[in-house]
């Protein structure tokens, strides 16, 4: 390895170690490397802060981000807790597949975790242990289920993935609705089955008119995902137009429909939304220097060649990476992590001949389960303030749930054909 790549390595490593926030730290590592170890005008590093920007992607980052701040400020989130738990609240352990299945329909209309954690996980582990579910148990499901917030679509992760690869963002999407759908079912097993052993009493079955009762107080929430889905694969809007029309519709149903949401509130959200939006921006932009350097030093291309003299079979290799990817999610969060090794491996996998929407949808599991790993895994943090215990406490109580989460992520590894059924039905990808 040349120095000036330990150069590099060692001020990366050094700024993340000492605090200092992630775009900050690739953006003066790129910089110092492309000023000065390439010799690069400075004006260039402006050029590039404008591209990484400048892309219409972005604005469905922003929209999609907005629509989640509605309907947290509004009801929508209550109602589709509703609707998912007049149809299995009285299973066993039905109360908490609820919670699983809301985080997937809120995951399909927010694309985030840390939103979804904020929304459905903040009000549903008091309801658990309200309704005496054992609180490990319901911390450790509540963190994490909402990783379905990156993996159904649309995913914010994905977005950015599709922005850097130039895949279709729709036929991306398409990857995440099968292992959305596992992770569903599996952790709703879990929860019937633990549940169950426990002997937990259970709620009366509703009667019809109960279950037409909340359905019809819940319909508006409910054809929410549908008209995002709808709209985006029957070709009467595109993906990014779908985030302007759901928040549109979000905004509407709970303005004139729902009347839960004021427009006094109404700034509030913008800002809060504009803020957010903002943080992933700057780390969009901090990444872009970053690659930046590692595209004029042909960083990418080494890699795959070192890589490939090492590494024969393709599976050995994908293992290899989840491993890493699992390392890597520990510590950084999904956006930058997505930004910095996307351009790093997008080379290696033409070598192995994988496709590139079946690592992205890999890429997206092993880092949304980085939302609940320790040390800097930020649900952790959330679900611990929600019951006020320690990371200590609640890495504890998601062990059993991740482990079913890497069982998923593994045969999504080994099956791509699962993983791009969806794709090539719609696309004949």
């Amino acid at each position: 390895m040349e120095s000036s790549y330990l150069i590099i390595v060692a001020i990366l490593i050094g700024c993340l170690a000492s605090t200092i926030p992630v775009f900050i730290a690739l953006f003066f590592t790129g910089m110092f490397g492309l000023v000065y170890l390439i010799g690069i005008d400075p004006q260039i590093v402006i050029e590039v802060l404008y591209r990484s920007m400048d892309k219409f992607a972005l604005i469905v980052v922003l929209f999609f981000v907005l629509c989640g701040n509605i309907m947290t400020t509004g009801s929508i989130v209550e109602k589709l807790i509703k609707a998912a738990n007049v149809f299995v609240g009285f299973l066993p352990g039905g109360l908490a597949m609820a919670g699983v299945i809301a985080c997937g329909f809120f995951g399909a209309i927010s694309g985030s975790t840390v939103a979804t954690v904020v929304a459905i996980g903040s009000f549903m582990i008091p309801a658990l242990i309200e309704n005496d579910y054992d609180e490990k148990f319901s911390v450790g499901l509540m963190t994490t289920a909402p990783i379905l917030g990156v993996i159904v679509p649309p995913s914010i992760a994905m977005i950015l993935y599709a922005m850097v690869s130039n895949d279709q963002l729709e036929a991306l999407f398409l990857t995440g609705f099968i292992p959305g759908l596992t992770i569903i079912l599996a952790m709703s097993l879990y929860a019937y089955i633990f549940c169950k052993k426990k002997g937990m009493t259970r709620r009366p079955r509703p009667s019809l008119a109960e279950i037409i009762s909340v359905l019809r107080e819940s319909i508006w929430a409910l054809f929410l995902p549908v008209l995002i889905f709808g709209g985006i694969y029957s070709g009467l809007f595109t993906a990014n137009e779908a985030a302007v029309v759901a928040c549109f519709y979000a905004f509407f149903v709970e303005t004139c429909i729902h009347r839960d949401m004021k427009f006094r509130s109404l700034k509030r959200v913008i800002v809060q939304s504009a803020i957010t939006s903002s943080t992933l921006l700057v780390i969009v932009a901090g990444a872009s220097v970053f690659g930046e350097y590692l595209t004029f030093e042909q960083i990418p291309g080494k890699i795959a060649t070192v890589v490939v003299e090492n590494i024969s079979s393709p599976w050995v290799f994908l293992l290899s990476v989840n491993v890493l990817l699992l390392i890597i999610g520990m510590f950084m969060d999904i956006i930058s992590a997505t930004l910095i090794l996307t351009p790093i491996f997008l080379p290696l996998l033409a070598k192995f001949g994988i496709d590139t929407m079946h690592f992205g949808l890999l890429m997206t599991i092993n880092l949304g389960i980085g939302y609940c790993t320790p040390p800097l895994g930020v649900s952790l943090y959330i679900s611990g303030a929600t019951v006020d215990r320690n990371i200590v406490y609640v890495s504890k109580a998601v062990i059993p749930f991740l482990l079913i989460q890497v069982g998923i992520l593994l045969i999504m590894t080994f099956w791509p054909d699962l993983v791009l059924l969806l794709p090539r039905l719609v696309y004949g990808y």
